[in-house]
């Protein structure tokens, strides 16, 4: 009885132990997998701000050729 009784409490032990290391690996999987997460957002809003970026120099450099050609050409006449 005392036996099966010291087996059963080693037993327990190592289970517990198993299950805070089981838990402890669980819980670094969800910050690794939220960090991911919030590094793939971080990329793609760089990318959305780039674009954004890009589209706004071009209209103005396109505005400021027309506008300038337009003046030259009133100039001239």
């Amino acid at each position: 009885m005392t036996q099966s009784l010291s087996q059963f409490e080693t037993a327990f032990e190592q289970e517990a132990a198993m299950e805070r290391r089981r838990r402890g690996q669980l819980r670094q999987r969800a910050a690794n997998r939220s960090k991911a997460r919030r590094i793939q957002s971080a990329e793609q809003r760089g990318k959305v701000a780039f674009g954004s970026l890009f589209i706004a120099l071009s209209l103005t450099v396109v505005t400021v050729v027309v506008v300038m050609f337009e003046t030259l050409a009133w100039l001239m006449a």
